[in-house]
């Protein structure tokens, strides 16, 4: 009894690992016969797992959504990696969900033996979030906002702007963009028959959703950067354009998304896309990355440059 309890643990794990298994497959990692895998499967059914099967040269098993969560079976590489995620989201940017990650992760602790908790108990120990890393947002909006995005549904919800007004938007979403500070929605509006990003903790969404859509082609082919472009440039009343005279590899590192959007410009330089609200703390933020630099566009920041030089100039001596 307990020699098939343990194997049906190992079977368990087998059918989570992919989508799919050949019968044979399976018997030969269990080192049994494939009826005896056909026994196993309907030992699982019976303990409520919803295992499908079919038949033929290509049929196989694989595993089905059942109307409770299974327990699942996780190797030691899973195991941490869900530790350590659960770590981040119980101080991350999502209300709502960092009681619930902390149960889950307090349950998970007790259940990993001890060489795996004390690696990630060392995690934890060491890691501390920043305070105001930025604004949050809830869980049932990015849950509703997914939804859309995955039914390709128009999404429909009231939105407040910079000024503190509230209105009522219809939008085609495309997707959840997460710069590191912020949740940002990029959607085509057909009202402005463009393509427009939202601050997700702004969205607070209507019920019931528009109608079904075809997916368009986000600008540039890159929805990721198109949001960080204008989450880290236009979204700032100082917006520059800065040729860093080194190669792009060496500054990715130095730069958080919404720093702006970085690209290559040969092999020795590279181009940021940027802005500031205040340009004193732009000019601090470009000249603090230690590399020589050209300003392509930005008369603000030239002039603001210009005024730093002589005063620095004249504090030289």
């Amino acid at each position: 009894m307990l020699e098939t309890s343990v194997r049906l643990l190992r079977l368990l794990a087998l059918l989570q690992s992919r989508p799919s298994w050949a019968g044979a497959d399976l018997a030969g990692r269990l080192g049994v016969t494939t009826r005896t895998v056909r026994n196993d499967v309907e030992r699982l059914r019976l303990l409520g797992y919803r295992v499908h099967s079919t038949t033929g040269t290509a049929g196989g098993y694989r595993m089905g959504a059942g109307a409770a969560l299974p327990p699942l079976v996780l190797d030691d590489e899973e195991a941490i990696a869900v530790a350590v995620s659960l770590h981040g989201a119980a101080g991350g940017t999502v209300t709502g969900i960092e009681e619930t990650s902390l149960r889950a992760l307090a349950k998970l602790q007790q259940l990993l033996p001890a060489r795996l908790r004390r690696r990630t108990e060392a995690v934890g120990a060491a890691t501390v979030s920043p305070a105001g890393r930025g604004p949050t947002v809830s869980a049932d909006t990015l849950l509703a906002v997914a939804a859309t995005i995955r039914d390709h549904e128009q999404l429909r919800f009231d939105y407040l702007g910079h000024d503190g007004t509230t209105s009522v938007r219809a939008v085609e979403p495309h997707r959840l963009v997460y710069t590191g500070r912020r949740w940002y929605l990029l959607a085509w509006d057909p009202s402005r028959d463009d393509w427009r990003t939202f601050r997700a903790d702004r969205i607070t969404p209507r019920t019931p959703n528009g109608p079904r859509f075809t997916p368009r082609e986000p600008p540039g082919g890159d929805a990721a950067a198109h949001v960080v472009r204008g989450a880290g440039s236009t979204a700032y009343e100082y917006r520059a354009v800065v040729r860093l005279h080194a190669p792009a590899a060496s500054l990715a590192d130095r730069l958080p998304p919404a720093a702006g959007l970085l690209r290559e410009d040969g092999e020795h330089a590279c181009v940021l896309e940027t802005g500031s609200a205040d340009l004193h703390d732009l000019a601090s933020f470009i000249g603090g990355l230690g590399v020589p630099f050209t300003v392509v566009e930005g008369r603000e920041l030239r002039a603001h440059l210009r005024v730093l030089a002589a005063r620095y100039a004249e504090a030289a001596g």
